[in-house]
């Protein structure tokens, strides 16, 4: 294993994403103290250039730790690990025929060890949680975020807390369960939960693991970046389509691209970003239509896709700056649209998808009608997560008596 520079990490400090505030590194922090926004991880990219090359990659472990020198764990020893990351990127040829496409690829997150792209997220989280003396972690989750930081802290050998809305798929709560978290079940939204986390700490003085209110789970979440540049030989796609609910992905591979520039890996030319919601929950796309910066909350949200009822994020400038710079836009799609283009896509692709992988699907069809994608154009789907998380999604299946099937019904 290549070795670190001599301070075991090449991170310089944290920055604030909206004031630029700089806070060291090596210590814990939430969000700015001086105007309540996310912090980002900032590393010595120069100094990362010389000790990494991308011939140095293909060796490597197959997770997202291959890409350790932009990540901020100081010690590997505080790696938590599941074997998370390098999910692959398939090639959709009929789906891509059917709408005059012939580059249509998708990057399937329902392969990772939680079955959701929250695995990147909290496997570098809980890492850093285990670096930093963390004992006890909470978050508030729609589900899979749940999930996969209960797993992490089991791995880690630290006490979760749990918060999600008392609707949340019965899988996420049962996964929750079995890896030994503390779970509760709020009556409201991700939101309500959120507030919990936030007035427990300090009586119960756990680390809040929120979607960008800690700066370590957008750099697990980057790795989707990272990824997809080394799986097409350092040449981006035209287009991203990723669903968007806290929007950490989006940010995660925006910051990725810019960093590989800063290192001579990549050119600067940038995906298009796509920001997909559901029409139940759409404060990005809302906001990005209006031209705002920031998003008001969505009132009443509401939608199957539950990774995507998320009615106000706190990285909502980041999310609506990365589309805006890359002249990206945002799409929503009804629940109808979503679990059609669900099924669609595991019928003509063999891919079992969440929810939010079919609202991708969806926003494509509208972009592809609308002649905002090109024939010809190169364009990445990320499915999220599994469709087994979701069961609720599919249709009952069809009971047969063993003494007196009508073979002729079922032609």
């Amino acid at each position: 294993m290549q070795a670190l520079q001599a301070s075991g990490s090449f991170v310089t400090h944290l920055e604030c994403g909206k004031c630029r505030a700089r806070y060291p590194a090596g210590q814990l922090h939430s969000l700015c103290t001086a105007c309540s926004r996310p912090l980002l991880v900032r590393y010595d990219l120069p100094a990362v250039a010389r000790a990494l090359h991308k011939g140095d990659l293909p060796p490597r472990e197959v997770s997202l730790w291959r890409y350790r020198e932009l990540l901020p764990v100081t010690r590997p020893e505080n790696i938590v690990t599941l074997g998370e990351g390098f999910t692959p990127l398939l090639a959709l040829p009929r789906l891509g025929a059917s709408l005059g496409l012939s580059r249509l690829l998708l990057k399937d997150e329902g392969q990772m060890p939680t079955l959701s792209f929250k695995s990147r997220g909290q496997a570098v989280a809980l890492s850093m949680a285990k670096e930093l003396g963390v004992t006890r972690v909470a978050i508030p989750s729609a589900g899979n975020a749940a999930g996969a930081m209960a797993a992490y802290a089991a791995r880690a050998g630290l006490e979760a807390f749990v918060f999600m809305p008392e609707d949340v798929p019965q899988g996420n709560l049962m996964e929750c369960d079995l890896l030994g978290a503390r779970v509760f079940l709020v009556n409201g939204l991700i939101s309500d939960c959120g507030k919990i986390v936030k007035d427990g700490q300090p009586l119960l003085h756990w680390f809040d693991l929120s979607t960008l209110k800690e700066p370590y789970r957008l750099e697990g979440k980057k790795t989707m970046g990272l990824e997809l540049a080394e799986q097409l030989d350092w040449q981006l796609p035209d287009v991203i389509i990723y669903p968007t609910g806290g929007g950490t992905g989006l940010v995660g591979m925006w910051k990725a691209f810019d960093e590989l520039e800063h290192m001579g890996w990549i050119g600067p030319k940038r995906p298009r970003l796509v920001s997909v919601q559901a029409a139940g929950c759409a404060p990005m796309v809302r906001a990005f239509e209006q031209g705002q910066e920031h998003a008001e909350p969505w009132q009443n949200a509401h939608t199957v896709a539950a990774g995507l009822r998320v009615p106000g994020a706190v990285g909502d400038f980041l999310i609506l700056r990365a589309i805006r710079e890359t002249g990206g836009t945002a799409v929503a799609v009804t629940d109808e649209e979503l679990l059609a283009d669900q099924k669609a896509l595991a019928r003509a692709e063999g891919v079992c998808a969440a929810p939010e992988g079919g609202a991708t699907v969806s926003a494509l069809r509208k972009l592809v009608a609308s002649g905002w994608i090109k024939p010809q154009e190169q364009v990445v789907l990320f499915n999220t997560g599994h469709f087994i998380k979701y069961p609720y999604t599919a249709a009952p299946p069809v009971h047969l008596r063993k003494e007196a099937v009508d073979f002729a019904r079922l032609a």
